[in-house]
């Protein structure tokens, strides 16, 4: 008899550095869910929980808990994978298609403690994040699941199609309700060689200005900025509403992401126009890698 899905989810719990770059906004000790993806204690669970963690540790569903260190997370897609270090001895859990699933459909998300929520796919959609993060096409389910955070999203056959990270609210019918956006599985698939063998995807990184940012009706509105980041250090603050690009306009979160990041490479400068209290001004704002504000975790 085939063991349940929920053996090949395990509870995760790391620690940060109080001088982490993440310390602030993320905190020091975060904890969540994994997902076993192979039969050597291979673990993909959402990235936040991992980034600049020194320590790692896993409960598995029979109470066992093993060390882990971190192999490497992506900021583009989300993901983060861990390795169980010592025998894990769980089931791997078969990954499935993302692009299959279908609005519509149903399955189930379980968390680390084996508390499952059977759930709805009700929106497969594009997904722009507050801190300079874009999906094309995330997964958004619902009734939520209360403890989301690398959990897994199974389908009908018991396979992983996507890795909880968020709880959000969508109105519908005019009413408020709370739902779960999933990492899509398909996004792991491209860069699990290279988080495995260096740590993080081998391309170039994104532009990274460090602003936390909102939609607003005629542009961006800059919420807070990340401590000594470009977005800081080009005297950005809250309040600002970001209204063009080296004189391309600005029309929402996600286009603002995609202007953002044709300023390639990392590192180089641009002009940008905000609005600061009903006065327009431009700004010269010299782009940064992410990568080189974060601690690195102790590759194994």
């Amino acid at each position: 008899m085939p063991l349940s899905p929920r053996h090949s989810v395990v509870s995760l719990r790391s620690l940060v550095p109080d001088t982490a770059f993440t310390a602030s906004t993320l905190g020091t000790l975060r904890e969540g869910s994994g997902v076993v993806i192979d039969d050597n204690g291979l673990i993909v669970t959402i990235g936040y929980f991992i980034t600049e963690a020194e320590e790692v540790w896993l409960t598995t569903h029979d109470e066992r808990v093993l060390p882990a260190h971190v192999v490497g997370y992506d900021q583009e897609t989300g993901f983060g994978l861990v390795q169980a270090m010592g025998d894990l001895d769980l089931p791997q859990l078969e990954i499935g298609s993302s692009a299959e699933a279908k609005r519509g459909d149903i399955g189930t998300i379980i968390d680390g403690r084996g508390h499952e929520v059977l759930t709805e796919i009700v929106a497969k959609q594009e997904f722009a994040g507050y801190w300079e993060y874009l999906l094309e096409e995330a997964m958004f389910t619902a009734p939520f699941h209360p403890s989301w955070g690398g959990a897994a999203l199974v389908d009908a056959d018991n396979r992983l199609v996507g890795i909880g990270s968020l709880r959000l609210q969508m109105l519908h019918k005019g009413d408020t309700t709370d739902i779960n956006m999933i990492v899509p599985i398909d996004l792991l698939q491209p860069i699990l060689g290279d988080l495995i063998t260096a740590g993080r995807p081998q391309r170039e990184s994104r532009p990274w200005l460090g602003v936390y940012s909102a939609e607003s009706s005629n542009g961006v509105v800059v919420m807070s900025v990340a401590d000594g980041g470009p977005a800081e250090q080009a005297g950005l603050k809250s309040g600002d509403v970001i209204s063009e690009l080296d004189g391309d306009e600005v029309t929402g979160l996600a286009d603002f992401y995609r202007k953002l990041w044709t300023k390639s490479p990392a590192g180089k400068e641009f002009a940008m126009r905000i609005v600061r209290s009903g006065r327009e001004s431009w700004v010269r704002v010299k782009t940064a890698d992410r990568e080189a504000f974060l601690q690195k975790p102790q590759l194994q």
